[in-house]
């Protein structure tokens, strides 16, 4: 019995619950959501412990042995996945205590972030691909109602659109799985593995492996579907903002890096040019879409689109180095992506706009916030020695490897146009003077007229945002052990042997004596 495995599951779930017993008590589910997630990352790391020591951690739900019942498994990249959803959830529950309104507080703000934590972390760990969709499911359902909060047109309008491309992606999923339950007659993504390598129709296996890949950068909003995400993003609180930017296309990443590398590694001869060219594409329109916008969170909205072309880059590369590349830049990328959306609510409370126009001076007023907005925006650029220069420097040099130079030059020429935009967003924002039309007293923006409230409602936004800021620095400056990490995690992946043994046990034998033998002396 190894818990560790099923508590970042169940404990968010449990969270929710009692949040939902004391529905009318706002201080109790404030209570619950930063005790709940400190407990969670706490479980989280216990789990990353594990599988550090022992490679891979399973259980098989119900007693069940796969791959009959259900599994969850954590392997290296899991177990990182699920410490940074922990993470995030925690800081996130602190920031949100000053800045979500008692109106989304009980309307199920708290429930709904504990529900959509659960669905992310389900995501990370579990072994089967039917499973997996319903996780998503479940993070569509929580992710729209924190996204209509509060009502406003806007954010009807880009729930709308969220909603409904998320659709289609959920249904070009379950087709595929109800086409590739009918092909090799399991669902317990181990045992597929084995059973698609054996596969005689091999056009059908790569047709299934066109549908993932459809539907999982759709998730991941990758080229050319990705418009639903800058259209979104931009307009619920900005917890809520941060909580998606952080995580949620993180999951469509993480699945193409699970079924591409467990699953459908052998049709990458046929994929690989679709993957190479979506990520470019991915790149080049996300930064194109932030450099010609004026709106703080649309900015930071595109450069997720942008950002997620580098992690598939690394996919599509396929070799151990770019795989440790991408999930370097996926782990960078939750940390720091998470703290510039935070930042933008807080200089959306000190000067009552997200416009960049309407801004300013926040160099001089708030210098501790230009510095966290410094090392947060020059690292998503690629700055060194900052967290994102490390990890676009091992792609990069993949790319090279790998003799990919056309898009390898597009990577960095995105680097350039990523710096662009970060560089507008210091002059408008923290270094040019404050407009005279903007000249709203700060203790107003915050929260009324009792300005001794200003300084403690401020206090609890800033400590989430100097923590991420320091962890991007420390990501930078300890670059090499956590590459060690990426490289074991390149390893995994690459020799996916390793997961079918942890999750099959012995059944694995089992199974390939099966699929060796001819049929008729299998069938009854």
């Amino acid at each position: 019995m190894r818990p560790e495995v099923a508590l970042p599951v169940l404990l968010p779930l449990l969270s929710g619950a009692i949040s939902l017993l004391f529905w009318r008590s706002r201080p109790m589910q404030r209570f619950t959501a930063v005790a709940g997630n400190l407990a969670l990352l706490v479980i989280a790391l216990w789990l990353f412990a594990s599988v550090r020591q022992e490679g891979y951690v399973t259980i098989q739900m119900g007693g069940w042995e796969a791959p009959y019942g259900i599994t969850l498994v954590a392997d290296m990249l899991s177990a990182v996945m699920v410490v940074l959803t922990a993470l995030i959830g925690l800081v996130l529950s602190v920031y949100s205590l000053a800045s979500t309104g008692p109106d989304h507080e009980k309307f199920g703000f708290y429930p709904l972030m504990h529900l959509l934590l659960a669905g992310v972390a389900g995501a990370f760990l579990t072994g089967d691909i039917f499973n997996l969709y319903v996780w998503f499911e479940v993070m569509l359902v929580a992710s729209f109602a924190l996204l209509i909060l509060g009502g406003e047109k806007a954010q009807m309008e880009g729930a709308i659109k969220y909603v409904t491309l998320n659709l289609l992606a959920s249904v070009i999923f379950l087709t595929a799985v109800g086409l590739l339950y009918g092909m090799v007659g399991t669902l317990n993504m181990a045992d597929i593995a084995l059973r698609l390598h054996e596969a005689e129709h091999r056009g059908m296996v790569e047709v299934l492996a066109v549908m993932f890949m459809v539907a999982f950068g759709i998730k991941a909003a990758a080229f050319p579907l990705f418009f639903w995400l800058p259209a979104s993003y931009h307009t619920p609180p900005v917890a809520v903002s941060a909580l998606f930017a952080g995580l949620l296309t993180k999951v469509g990443v993480y699945a193409l890096f699970r079924v591409f590398t467990l699953m459908f590694d052998e049709t990458l001869d046929y994929t690989q040019d679709l993957l190479i060219w979506g990520a470019a594409l991915t790149m080049v329109t996300g930064v194109l879409g932030a450099a010609a916008q004026f709106e703080f969170r649309r900015i930071l909205s595109f450069h997720i689109v942008s950002q997620i072309g580098y992690m598939l880059l690394g996919l599509a590369l396929y070799t151990p180095l770019a795989i440790a590349g991408g999930i370097f830049a996926v782990m960078h990328n939750i940390v720091v992506k998470t703290n510039l959306f935070l930042i933008s609510g807080i200089t959306r409370r000190l000067q009552g706009t997200y416009q960049l126009k309407k801004m300013g001076g926040l160099y001089r007023e708030r210098p501790w916030l230009a510095v966290a907005f410094f090392l947060s925006a020059f690292s998503l650029a690629g700055i060194p020695p900052l967290s994102g220069f490390f990890a676009k420097f091992v792609i990069v040099r993949a790319g090279i490897e790998a003799e990919a130079y056309v898009v390898t030059g597009i990577a960095l020429a995105v680097g350039l146009m990523t710096l662009y935009s970060m560089v507008k967003i210091w002059n408008e924002v923290f270094w040019k003077s404050l407009p005279e039309d903007n000249l709203v007293p700060e203790r107003e923006v915050l929260v009324g007229d009792d300005s001794r409230m200003v300084k403690p409602s401020l206090w609890l936004m800033t400590l989430p945002v100097g923590v991420l800021a320091a962890m991007s620095l420390l990501i930078g400056v300890f670059a090499q052990p956590l590459m060690v990490i990426m490289t074991v995690i390149g390893d995994q992946l690459m020799n996916p042997q390793g997961y079918i043994d942890a999750v099959l046990g012995q059944g694995a034998d089992v199974t390939e004596a099966l699929l060796e033998m001819p049929l008729e002396e299998v069938s009854p």
